[in-house]
């Protein structure tokens, strides 16, 4: 009994029943004999099978466990059609839910804008590649041909952040179903309930067109204990972690194959030769994107001096405002910074006019950054805050800049942003900076694809050099040989 699944013994059942009846069609009544034996047989097999979820959702991460890979066993049997018809079901259902996501996340986590969340969202499903990002190649030459094929790992434990939840989830479901995978989300604490509902979602959908059960699951309440487990699963093949640099950590110490999405700390250099008044809408429009809570954000501008006056009163025009006294400066320091130099996470993806509140200072709810020029070692610079205040600096050139934004970047290759018409310059600091993703005369959520060419993605995988994740990330290449045929040069 070992060697069948629930899906193997249902099949056997099935098909007993069909010979017994001749046509398959039983009465599902306590009179038919038939569908008695089938009921006890089928609960039987349930006796030693994880108990049932509801749409994917479970109590135990165990359970969730073992029925992604039973859904995952079944899954493999469809073809690239059939996966196409699950995304499009599964985004048709999303996108009707896209409002109610999008103010429950922000209900639940206290964090960011519900405008920008709404963005975010419809994002992640307007511009996360499909089946078509499943590109297979060819080698032929007198020695036959060598197919090469995108194919799945499996069964894919996947960790998501507060800051992003629902983006990630549908950004990572989608790629993840779209490369023949089953998932296993194990969502923040913070965000478990709007997690648990989109998942939901997601099932409802899958299963209203014919698609196996269980193709997304997550556990009703996520906890340290249950993300060790699904860690750890001898049927879980790979990890993907989306968060800080604990967690990716955590992530690549699992022993399987991971990929990793950790912290950034944006640098925006701003040179002389800039559309200053441009690149100060820029700003603001990217660092205030639902707080600051996306990585991608800008969290410190770097100008040189000859522009920099000018560059801050055009802040000051665009849904800004300045702290000029140091004492002031010191304060919010005070506030939003632990005694360690952390970051008091009280504050984090908080409006600006919030913040500003708790120090006794009223400024308009139309300011969406404040903003203070500070020196290079401040830790509004040096930490990244993910709440919309923005430290400027000040410096003599373009090379001192350069130089300045690789230091502050802190080497997590991961999004940085400059304001140039100098082409020399542009790559300069690209070359030198090594990010992933460097965005150039535009808000920083253009690296995503918001408002510009390319795909998206919520999951960045900097620390393990993925970049920007799709559905041919979560693919294993193969290659399939055939000798001596099929080559017709």
């Amino acid at each position: 009994m070992n060697d069948f699944n629930m899906i193997d013994i249902e099949s056997i059942v099935k098909n007993v029943v069909k010979e017994l009846t001749g046509n398959g069609s039983v009465e599902a009544s306590s009179a038919n004999p038939i569908m008695n034996i089938e009921k006890k047989i089928i609960g039987f097999a349930n006796t030693n099978m994880s108990s049932e979820g509801e749409l994917g959702v479970f109590e135990d991460m165990n359970d969730a466990i073992e029925h992604a890979w039973i859904a995952e066993q079944e899954y493999r049997k469809f073809g690239l059609d059939k996966r196409t018809q699950i995304l499009e079901a599964f985004k048709a259902e999303v996108r009707k839910n896209v409002e109610e996501i999008s103010r429950r996340t922000f209900e639940e986590t206290g964090m960011g804008r519900y405008e920008d969340k709404v963005l975010k969202n419809k994002l992640a499903l307007d511009k996360t590649p499909g089946v078509e990002d499943l590109e297979a190649g060819v080698t032929t030459g007198d020695g036959g041909l060598t197919l090469y094929e995108m194919s799945p790992f499996g069964v894919i434990g996947a960790i998501a952040p507060s800051t992003n939840p629902t983006e990630t989830i549908i950004n990572n479901g989608l790629s993840m179903l779209a490369a023949g995978n089953t998932v296993i989300f194990s969502p923040h604490p913070g965000a478990k309930d709007v997690s648990v509902f989109i998942v939901q979602l997601i099932n409802k959908a899958i299963e209203s067109i014919n698609g196996p059960k269980n193709l997304i699951v997550t556990v009703r309440k996520p906890s340290i204990e249950s993300t060790n487990i699904m860690l750890s699963h001898p049927k879980v093949t790979m990890i993907c972690a989306t968060g800080g640099p604990g967690i990716v950590k955590i992530a690549l110490s699992s022993g399987k194959k991971a990929i990793g999405a950790g912290a950034g700390n944006p640098p925006v250099v701003v040179d002389e030769t800039a559309d200053i008044e441009k690149a100060a809408i820029d700003i603001i429009d990217g660092c205030s994107f639902d707080n600051n809570l996306p990585c991608i954000c800008e969290k410190e501008v770097i100008v040189v001096d000859k522009v920099a006056d000018y560059l801050k009163t055009c802040m000051s025009k665009y849904c800004a405002v300045e702290i000029t006294d140091k004492n002031l400066i010191k304060q919010l320091e005070n506030l939003v910074l632990t005694e360690k130099g952390t970051v008091n996470k009280k504050f984090v993806g908080k409006n600006a006019d919030y913040i500003m509140r708790q120090l006794g200072i009223n400024i308009d709810p139309s300011i969406r950054v404040v903003f203070a020029e500070v020196d290079r070692n401040h830790p509004f610079a040096v930490e990244e805050l993910m709440m919309p205040i923005l430290p400027v600096i000040r410096v003599k050139n373009v090379d001192e800049a350069i130089e300045l934004g690789v230091e502050l970047e802190h080497g997590n290759r991961h999004t940085a942003i400059m304001h140039s018409k100098h082409i020399d310059n542009l790559s300069k600091f690209a070359k030198a900076v090594q990010t992933t993703i460097f965005v150039k005369n535009a808000p920083s959520y253009a690296g995503i694809g918001y408002g510009a060419e390319g795909h998206g993605t919520f999951t960045i995988a900097g620390p393990t050099g993925e970049g920007l994740t799709s559905a041919k990330t979560f693919t294993r290449k193969r290659r399939c040989v055939m000798v001596d045929n099929f080559s017709i040069k």
